[in-house]
């Protein structure tokens, strides 16, 4: 794995990017584009690159605005991501490629596929919000802590940032096999999520604050194959959000894990990625 590189943007903010390509990797090789939790510094997790390496997977992955080195972008949405993604792709020489995505880096991923359908071969997420804005579902329902730093976010900025100086951590927020999972095989992701929130909570605050706000893009205008894999003990995203973005995704599919909450979950990404490499028709 080489050592992550800095990209500069058009409007000259600056993309963190890790790539799991080294001298070996073929020029071909099937690509697979992380998007990171919330808050995550975007270093690809060591279970994700085992997983990848063990199938001939290219794993790519960058730091969201003001995560992990990358530049911050105030007032960034949901879609913008989609635009840093396309500026990635051109500077490292991708026609096409596969997007995957956990918790908060699930819309983002959404977003790739929607806004970049001539390049994104297929999506999975895991365990990933709905737009606020869906209809037919109670969207704070089920959340620990009755979602309150997303509650936060609706009154804006100074209000979502406010509640940060304050915030504790839920521990409702995981079940048994959520700690089990962060003792163990995700016990990198424990590590990151420190190494992120040490680094200060813009990130964090503009993903909530971007969550909350219509996306920029619909999810029935993806063309291309959608995964969702959702845990049934979810409280962090309860299991109605999986079950909307099913419903209202054209070319999508939902594994259930209902023993999983919010972490445990992710155990799922090896076999995402056969699913991936699957549904990559034009690959």
């Amino acid at each position: 794995m080489v050592s992550p590189r800095d990209l500069l943007l058009a409007d000259g903010r600056t993309l963190r990017v890790h790539d799991s390509a080294d001298a070996h990797t073929p020029a071909d090789a099937f690509t697979v584009l992380w998007h990171h939790g919330s808050p995550q510094t975007g270093a690809l997790l060591e279970p994700l690159v085992v997983a990848a390496a063990a199938r001939g997977i290219r794993l790519l992955a960058y730091g969201r605005p003001s995560y992990g080195g990358s530049t911050g972008q105030r007032g960034r949405t949901v879609a913008s991501a989609a635009d840093d993604v396309a500026q990635l792709a051109d500077q490292l020489g991708l026609d096409r490629f596969a997007v995957m995505g956990a918790s908060g880096g699930g819309p983002h991923a959404l977003a790739c596929a929607a806004l970049l359908p001539e390049r994104v071969l297929a999506t999975a997420c895991l365990a990933s919000l709905a737009p606020l804005q869906a209809d037919g579902f109670d969207w704070f329902d089920g959340m620990a802590s009755d979602g309150e730093s997303l509650r936060a976010a609706l009154l804006g900025s100074a209000a979502r940032e406010e509640y940060e100086l304050t915030a504790e951590f839920d521990s409702k927020s995981f079940v048994d096999r959520d700690y089990a999972a962060l003792a163990g095989t995700w016990a990198s992701l424990e590590s990151d999520v420190g190494l992120a929130s040490a680094a200060g909570t813009e990130g964090l605050v503009d993903d909530d604050l971007a969550f909350v706000l219509p996306w920029g893009f619909s999810v029935s205008d993806i063309v291309t194959p959608v995964l969702y894999a959702q845990g049934g003990r979810d409280r962090v995203v309860p299991p109605a959000h999986a079950t909307w973005l099913l419903q209202n995704t054209p070319e999508a599919e939902l594994w259930l894990r209902p023993r999983d909450g919010h972490i445990a979950v992710l155990d799922a990404s090896a076999v995402a990625m056969d699913w991936l490499r699957e549904h990559s028709a034009d690959f």
